[in-house]
């Protein structure tokens, strides 16, 4: 695809919330342990939002460490888009709640809810309005507050969630060579009901009897969801490579939506890499959805783990079914 000029990333930022959830933790809470837990996600804690915390006060801390980090103050962003399944209300959106936070007066702002795959679809977003030279600065942030629509009562789907955000700030690129590279979309709404939130929308408005029957909370089909992301990992990231003109070989860091340890090997083992060049933290974090990507790319880029010329591959799936992926040279 040809842009008028090219996109780069040029600041990140994330936050954790300070509140830990261990596998000790849910030992006292459901029939597991932590060597359940562990051998089958990978996960061994989750952060968890503070009481009357909402998702776009996560958002907002995310996004000043991006801000600070590219450089810019919030009166020179034009557009915020937020990723999220969990925003603070219906109406408005998080993303409103966030530029008011911001005091980013001069910016356009809008949800965009895409589950898992939400940050890698924003910052397919970002890339088209900075690269039509539409606008200049574009915040996507990732941010999810999950843990407030987990059933703890599910012992299968309640040790895997956790709270955050990460965000990055798109904006023009150096040269054609550098930034993002390529960038892709995907949905299979066949695969609706893998992964669902039942009530709350239009569909089943809230009553006493949806919220008695847990029906607010994430449904997950966990087999379903790891046959289909283990395989579309590897075809996305293979996919991007070659659209490029490069293989696994060019490639020096994934960054994935973590959602179980297991499918991040299964990818690696199918993509013939060294699991060590796939960033993971799910271990510390669980699967904070939209937050995943954004959250794990800015603590590789704070670690130093990213140079320039690196080309990195951000990859996610999840409800919707979706995926989305993208290269870039950083």
């Amino acid at each position: 695809m040809n842009h008028l000029r090219p996109v780069r990333i040029s600041g990140t930022g994330s936050y954790l919330p300070e509140d830990i959830l261990t596998n000790e933790d849910f030992e006292k809470m459901v029939e597991t342990s932590d060597e359940w837990i562990t051998t089958r996600t990978g996960i061994k804690e989750r952060r968890i939002a503070a009481k009357g915390c909402a998702t776009s006060d996560l958002a907002d801390a995310a996004a000043r460490r991006a801000l600070e980090d590219a450089g810019l103050d919030a009166g020179q962003i034009d557009l915020i888009i937020v990723a999220t399944i969990t925003p603070d209300t219906l109406l408005p959106s998080a993303a409103c709640w966030l530029q008011a936070k911001l005091e980013a007066w001069n910016a356009g702002a809008f949800d965009l809810a895409a589950a898992c795959s939400g940050f890698v679809y924003g910052a397919s977003v970002a890339w088209q309005f900075v690269g039509s030279g539409m606008y200049d600065h574009v915040l996507v942030v990732g941010a999810e507050c999950l843990t407030r629509f987990t059933n703890y009562k599910d012992r299968s789907s309640c040790i895997l969630f956790g709270d955050g955000a990460g965000a990055a700030v798109f904006s023009p690129g150096d040269d054609a060579d550098s930034g993002i590279l390529y960038g892709t979309l995907g949905a299979d709404g066949r695969g609706a009901e893998i992964m669902t939130t039942p009530a709350g929308g239009s569909r089943r408005p809230a009553t006493r009897q949806t919220v008695d029957n847990m029906e607010h909370c994430m449904i997950i089909q966990g087999r379903e969801t790891y046959k289909f992301a283990v395989q579309k990992m590897a075809d996305l990231v293979a996919g991007g490579l070659e659209a490029v003109g490069m293989t696994t070989a060019d490639l020096k860091w994934i960054i994935p939506h973590q959602v179980n340890t297991r499918i991040l090997e299964g990818a690696a083992k199918r993509l013939g890499i060294p699991l060590e060049e796939i960033y993971i933290n799910i271990d510390r974090v669980g699967n904070t959805s939209a937050a995943s990507v954004p959250i794990a790319l800015d603590e590789a880029s704070r670690k130093g783990l990213l140079h320039r010329g690196d080309v990195v591959a951000l990859v996610a799936f999840g409800g919707g079914l979706s995926w989305a992926s993208m290269i870039l040279r950083w």
